[in-house]
């Protein structure tokens, strides 16, 4: 591929990402009329229209859109390369603020966190820890955590842990008084501990899958939390049935605390992942923390 070439197509993800060749132009620094020529040869030389452009508007066809979808990642990616190596350049310092659940706080992201920051005096990292899907742009985070399969399509996600699943527990003493639900529908007739989301304000409906086939179940309880953590401590208590990562229960079954149930309708996740917007030049602090929560297993 020509030089040229990727300076024409960069130009189009300009385009295309702004709906309009005057935003788009005054980002890319030219004027309108280089932009549209250059466009327009592009579109020759692959032999297929790009972009629908009318008085006031300008929209991707299905090539176009097509196009975008493939390449606007793969050059956010090298952006985001690129924009890391000024962590060897430049002293790490300043504020990170990442907002998290508890659990990939607990289990993947302060454990690797707490090994590099002493050696970083002047980073500081604020970590924001609750259950609510945040907005990172409106309320001015860093970046996020979230599982692989929520983050938004325009975010740069980078892998920061293994697959996990969930896994419905309870104290021998629970089910030896109410017995042990053999299908998840079966939950209904329990007690269960319940996870308030905080985004929506409602409980989460737990989730099943065996088989190929899903299952959304809505559990009801005395108990409710915001914190997986105080959920497990709950069912070793003895206060119903619940549903949380299977790290934070591990040693409780192995110890006989808690025992498992419906093991089997417990399928893995994708793993958490740190998401990012591209909008902005990363800095040796934001690089320096990417760089340590990456999953390299």
């Amino acid at each position: 591929m020509q030089r040229e070439d990727l300076k024409d197509l960069l130009w189009f993800l300009e385009v295309a990402k702004e709906q309009s060749f005057t935003k788009a132009a005054a980002a890319l620094g030219t004027s309108q009329s280089t932009l549209s020529y250059t466009i327009k040869k592009l579109e020759a030389r692959l032999g297929v229209r790009l972009l629908t452009r009318t008085t006031r508007s300008v929209a991707t066809t299905e090539a176009g859109e097509r196009l975008f979808q493939s390449l606007a990642p793969r050059f956010q990616e090298i952006d985001a390369d690129l924009a890391g190596l000024v962590a060897f350049r430049d002293k790490p310092s300043g504020t990170v603020r990442l907002t998290l659940s508890d659990h990939a706080l607990q289990m993947t992201v302060w454990p690797k966190l707490s090994r590099i920051l002493s050696d970083y005096p002047d980073v500081r990292v604020e970590l924001y820890s609750d259950n609510g899907m945040r907005n990172i742009v409106e309320e001015r985070f860093d970046a996020g955590v979230r599982l692989g399969e929520s983050v938004d399509k325009d975010m740069i996600a980078v892998r920061i842990g293994p697959d996990w699943r969930l896994r419905a527990v309870a104290s021998p003493g629970y089910l030896s008084k109410h017995g042990i639900p053999n299908a998840p529908q079966d939950l209904v007739g329990h007690v269960c501990i319940n996870m308030r989301q905080a985004t929506w304000g409602g409980f989460y409906a737990w989730e099943f899958e065996k088989d190929g086939r899903e299952l959304r179940v809505r559990v009801d309880g005395q108990l409710s939390f915001n914190s997986a953590i105080a959920q497990v401590d709950a069912a070793v208590q003895g206060y119903g049935i619940t549903y949380v990562p299977e790290d934070l229960v591990e040693d409780h079954i192995r110890e006989g605390r808690l025992q498992a149930v419906l093991d089997d309708w417990s399928a893995p996740f994708t793993g958490y992942h740190l998401y990012y917007t591209s909008r902005r030049q990363m800095s040796p602090a934001m690089a320096l923390i990417v760089d340590a929560l990456r999953h390299r297993g």
